[in-house]
């Protein structure tokens, strides 16, 4: 993900740089590193629990505790 994409996708949910930190768990600097590409000069990659996070919540899931969607898996019963 670039940083180009980055930004794309936070505008695309209508979230605000603090809004998006708030949903990633994460501090609003570091948001906009991600959106910029570079901290103090020095490239900044995105890491992958974070793609993964921006894709969940793309995708509507705010949250997971690993239940709902194993139940809804052919083959899989919850108790």
């Amino acid at each position: 993900m670039s940083p180009d994409q980055f930004r794309d996708w936070r505008r695309s949910l209508g979230l605000k740089q603090k809004d998006a930190a708030e949903q990633l768990g994460l501090k609003k600097r570091m948001i906009q590193y991600y959106e910029k590409g570079n901290r103090d000069g020095r490239a900044v990659e995105i890491p992958k629990s974070i793609r993964l996070a921006c894709y969940a919540l793309s995708s509507g899931i705010d949250d997971f505790n690993g239940e709902e969607v194993l139940s809804q898996m052919p083959g899989r019963e919850t108790s």
